[in-house]
């Protein structure tokens, strides 16, 4: 019995995952399946693909690809291998075709908190593809286990004295994002033995004796404390540490991590928790193959070695390299976090892109930011989701795979296997796209399953997938799984002669190309495509291509013409029959003005275009075309008895409006009358289609030309009668004042006849006039005489 809440919960899933999977349909479309992309561009590309005389047994012929079937029908005397398309083609039934399909089993019956699903087993054969999609939801507290792997060579005396009291508020603070917080505490150096450490053996038993400190041997590693959450005894733990030494620069870092991640038991890493590695160190690390130096060359077994708290082979086993110890912590999901000095920063950095689940931090001096800096890497660690594959020994080689993250955000980069800032309680999804490209080269090997893991990093649990790999045959029993061309069961058939083999007497066997055997026309083969038919008369190769395809690819080609697919038709089967793609918005085709050919809308009108012939650009922008409907209706009154009378003459809707200038769209027209009067109508293209208004209210144009013609006449007479009035009067002020003048007289008009003058004047004075004696001033005047041109 399922509950309520549980079955809407599962609804809520399915649907994030339909939208996951239409996502990962269009990411493998784009990405893995451009690998095949070679192979199966077209059908006549497969066939020839398929079609090798080479092949000879149904496991070689599976070998070629998903592309590739094998026909182990009695009595088929055609090539066995080829396509399924090419093999119907020829005559063999489908129960008889060996095409094994790719299956995806998903194992929903185990339960998981984090990974889902947990177990999936995919039946697969060469070349082929399958895509599944793992969910990966982030808890919002989880326990969480520190361990601190410090480096106590004498350089880090100043960190290890402020880690000595730094614990205690540590821990206090992971608590408020931890459900379960608990430490512990192992200590490293380097390889003791020459040329890392000083051999003498005074140096032995105290590195320090030059500078009179009493310092602990050099060690590759001890565990000290396992986790606990007595944070008394650790930092009991802390107070007793003391340094040591060695004489070259790197340490054994990547030495002492690899014990610390392996040694699960010794360290008390719980299967629940989240497991914290905190490295702190000053100095880079040795690498693999730098024991070499010291004579030391067993590769690391990637085992836990530690006899009493001591790691026993430090001295006989080479230093991991970067990718097995990568490995182990990913195995057993540890996240690591680097403290580093600033110096070595770049050094650790540089490490980051090589080991999942890992982050670098700057240590300040005495170690001041340790707590900010724990608290902040495990923030950073826990929000980024990331996922790793890894594929057992050997056949790695032979399986590729791609992973796709859909993060919380909703950004989806290909081939993205890293999703950042996931917030507690969010799922990211992830598709992962498994191919196979061959088979084991041994038969045995093609009957066992080949163990993929998909692991979330730093999470306890994975995905484990099961790879069947499908390379055999199963027609051993009923059918042939040999092409066995040189069978004398057809002898008697041979008896009847070569006519069976022929369409009529007149044409010749097998068509001319192919050969009778058995009574059976075997096809030849050819570059260009492949023939077929009972008497070979049918091939893929002699009908029109269209995009490149023999009959655009919807169609097969069978005596020179194309058969076409449901829906399609044409001489290259490049016309669809559907009219979907021409039901304009009112659902009809091509909006009733054209019919729907291979798709598209061809209009019954020329001038017309557009999808759904809803584009005339001349149609409606003749006023003079429209005449014959605004006079119909003019004459009818503009009645709606006029509407059925005059559709003869109408091919527009009809409307009748007071005040057409209300109308912004279209183009104004006028229909004069005998009454010298004219009509406004509107041609308007609307979503109901083409639309005519006219006016009711008619405008007479002959009653505003005659004012106007009125008003200039009367404004032009009176202006012309002002302009004569005034040259009169000015002529006769002109002669009475000509009249008037007499000599010595003088006369209030201005004689005409002079024209501008120019006057002397001489002015003296006299410094010492006498008083009441005037200024003499003496004056001059000359006056032209201009010709008066009146007299």
């Amino acid at each position: 019995m399922v509950s309520r809440g549980s079955f809407q919960l599962l609804q809520h899933r399915n649907k994030k995952l339909d939208a996951v999977f239409k996502l990962c349909r269009h990411a493998d479309s784009s990405a893995m399946l451009e690998r095949s992309t070679d192979v199966t561009h077209s059908l006549q590309e497969s066939d020839n693909h398929c079609s090798s005389a080479l092949i000879s047994t149904c496991e070689d012929c599976l070998r070629l690809g998903p592309e590739c079937a094998w026909c182990s029908q009695e009595r088929f005397l055609n090539q066995r291998c080829g396509s399924v398309a090419d093999l119907r083609l020829r005559g063999c039934q489908e129960e008889f075709m060996e095409n094994p399909d790719v299956k995806v089993v998903v194992n929903a019956a185990l339960d998981s908190s984090q990974v889902t699903p947990r177990e999936i087993t995919i039946h697969m054969r060469p070349g082929s593809i399958a895509s599944f999609v793992v969910e990966v939801r982030q808890l919002e507290r989880y326990p969480v286990d520190l361990y601190y792997l410090v480096d106590v060579s004498a350089s880090m005396q100043e960190n290890l004295d402020r880690l000595k009291t730094v614990g205690l508020a540590l821990s206090h603070q992971m608590k408020e994002h931890s459900s379960d917080f608990r430490v512990g505490f192992g200590s490293f150096v380097d390889k003791p033995v020459s040329p890392y450490i000083d051999v003498h053996p005074t140096k032995l038993v105290n590195p320090c004796s030059d500078y009179e400190v009493h310092c602990r041997p050099a060690h590759g590693f001890i565990h000290v404390l396992p986790v606990t959450k007595n944070m008394t005894e650790f930092t009991r733990v802390i107070q007793e540490q003391r340094i040591s030494g060695n004489m070259d620069t790197p340490e054994g870092g990547l030495d002492a991590m690899l014990q610390a991640t392996v040694c699960k038991k010794d360290i008390g890493w719980r299967p629940e928790a989240k497991h914290l590695l905190l490295v702190m160190t000053d100095q880079p690390s040795h690498l693999a193959l730098d024991s070499k130096l010291a004579g030391i060359v067993v590769p690391h077994d990637g085992r836990c070695h530690l006899q009493d708290n001591i790691y026993s082979q430090t001295a006989t086993m080479e230093h991991p390299s970067i990718g097995q110890l990568a490995e182990k912590l990913l195995e057993n999901s540890v996240y690591s976090i680097f403290a580093v000095d600033q110096l070595q920063y770049r050094w650790y950095e540089d490490l980051m892109s090589l080991i999942p689940g890992s982050y670098v931090g700057r240590l300040f001096p005495k170690a001041s930011n340790l707590k900010d800096l724990v608290v902040h890497a495990y923030k950073k660690l826990l929000s980024d989701v990331e996922l790793q594959v890894g594929v057992e020994d050997g056949q790695a080689h032979r399986f590729r795979v791609n992973i796709t993250a859909f993060c919380p955000n909703g950004s989806s980069v290909f081939e993205n296997t890293k999703c950042s800032s996931v917030r507690p309680k969010q799922t990211v999804f992830f598709n992962v796209t498994v191919g196979m490209i061959s088979c084991p080269a041994s038969a045995g090997g093609a009957d066992q399953e080949v163990v993929i893991s998909v692991r979330p990093v730093g999470l306890n649990e994975s995905v484990t997938v099961r790879v069947r790999q499908v390379c055999g045959c199963g027609c051993s029993e009923a059918g042939r799984c040999h092409d066995d061309s040189n069978s004398t069961a057809c002898s008697a058939e041979m008896g009847k002669g070569w006519d069976v083999c022929r369409e009529d007497r007149s044409k010749p066997v097998c068509s001319g190309r192919g050969t009778c055997r058995c009574g059976t026309c075997v096809c030849d083969s050819s570059r260009l495509g492949n023939i077929y038919g009972k008497f070979c008369e049918m091939d893929d190769f002699s009908c029109p291509y269209e995009r490149g395809l023999v009959c655009g690819g919807r169609g097969q080609c069978v005596s020179g013409e194309c058969v076409c697919q449901p829906g399609f038709t044409g001489d290259t089967c490049e016309c669809s029959v559907s009219t979907e793609t021409c039901v304009s918005d009112d659902e009809s085709i091509c909006g009733g003005l054209g019919k729907c050919v291979c798709g598209r809308c061809v209009c019954d009108d020329p001038q017309r275009s557009g999808t759904f012939c809803e584009k005339c650009l001349t149609c409606y922008s003749s006023c003079l075309s429209h005449w014959g409907c605004v006079g119909c209706h003019l004459s009818n009154g503009l009645r709606p008895h006029a509407f059925q009378l005059c559709n003869h003459s109408c091919t527009p809707l009809v409307d009748y409006v007071d005040d057409i200038t209300e109308l912004v769209r279209g183009k104004y027209c006028l229909y004069l009358t005998p009454e010298k009067c004219h009509y406004r109508f509107l041609m308007d293209v609307t979503t109901d289609g083409p639309q005519l208004h006219i006016s009711r209210h008619p405008v007479c144009v002959w009653g505003q030309r005659s004012v106007k013609t009125f008003l200039s006449t009367f404004l032009l007479t009176l202006m012309l009668g002002i302009g004569l009035l005034a040259v009169v009067s000015h002529l006769l002020r002109t002669r009475n004042c000509a009249w008037q003048k007499k000599p010595n007289q003088q006369s209030d008009c201005k004689d005409s006849a002079y024209g501008p003058t120019t006057n002397e004047k001489t002015i003296t004075y006299r410094r010492d006039r006498l008083p009441n004696q005037p200024v003499e001033i003496h004056s001059h005047t000359s006056k032209t005489a201009l010709p008066n041109a009146w007299q």
